[in-house]
């Protein structure tokens, strides 16, 4: 955790603000109701905030994936998909830009022109792109508005993955394999999963299938083996799942992307701390 340097007082406890922190984003309350046993609502706050700006959540969700992948166990045949939240009226008051994204590891503190909130059939909404590794914990993350289809960022979530090595390398980036649903089967995404060495279950959609009868080209490899490895790509619906038991990440009430972004990435670390103990025990 950031240490109080060229401060003029010290930090208060650190695990009493971050349990705070994580009350608020557990019951969906605003700031000004986090009970006074966890300090100053301000005060927590603003540490939040601030830690949000300097990416201090990415690198303790970091920190969790790199003694996990130390340990071996991290799953590397990933699964992606999204997931839509509405957004709060105060979470949209902000005036908004075209269109951006936010992801975990290029110029954090920018924030992007449309705050990751656009108009679908739901309103206003926000769209998690998530992946999540074989045992259903987030490896990756970006935002965008609720609008964006899924399948133009494949590449883009699939390139959040950065998972440090424990000691001296380059983070890990490639998966051995993704597993994707229907929203993705576009010739982009296969090709450069094929350019990567990155080994693809995506079935085809019909209208896919059909255009390929009219005219003939090389068909995609969907037997009983890439069947059985499919039945696997549901750890990523019950990663969104367990995010959701999060009412502020179910329903955004944060009116910058990147403090929302900071809510999953606190619940996504405890994710990672749980399933480790769990494993452990």
């Amino acid at each position: 955790m950031p240490k109080a340097t060229g401060r003029s007082r010290p930090w208060t406890d650190h695990r009493l603000a971050v349990e705070g922190m994580a009350w608020k984003y557990r019951t969906g309350a605003p700031w000004r109701d986090v009970p006074e046993r966890f300090g100053k609502w301000n005060s927590i706050y603003k540490r939040f905030n601030r830690w949000a700006q300097d990416g201090t959540w990415e690198k303790l969700l970091a920190e969790v994936q790199k003694q996990a992948d130390a340990a071996g166990k991290i799953d590397w045949v990933v699964s992606i998909d999204s997931t839509i939240a509405r957004v709060h009226q105060h979470g949209a008051t902000l005036s908004r830009g075209t269109q951006g994204a936010v992801s975990n590891h290029k110029n954090l503190a920018v924030e992007p022109p449309d705050h990751a909130i656009g108009r679908s059939r739901g309103g206003l909404t926000t769209k998690v792109h998530l992946v999540a590794d074989g045992r259903g914990r987030p490896l990756g993350m970006l935002l965008t508005g609720g609008n964006v289809a899924d399948t133009t960022m494949l590449a883009t979530t699939l390139d959040t993955i950065r998972v440090p090595r424990a000691g001296k390398g380059r983070p890990r980036v490639r998966p051995d394999r993704v597993l994707a649903d229907k929203g993705y089967p576009s010739k982009a995404n296969r090709a450069w999963l094929r350019e990567r060495g990155i080994a693809a279950t995506i079935p085809e959609r019909d209208d896919q299938i059909a255009h390929r009868r009219k005219k003939p080209g090389r068909p995609i490899d969907f037997g009983n083996e890439q069947k059985g490895r499919y039945k696997g790509r549901n750890v990523v619906e019950r990663c969104f799942n367990k995010l959701k038991q999060w009412r502020g990440i179910a329903m955004r009430s944060d009116k910058l992307a990147r403090n929302y972004r900071a809510g999953i990435c606190l619940a996504a670390t405890l994710i990672w701390i749980k399933t480790d103990l769990i494993n452990t025990a």
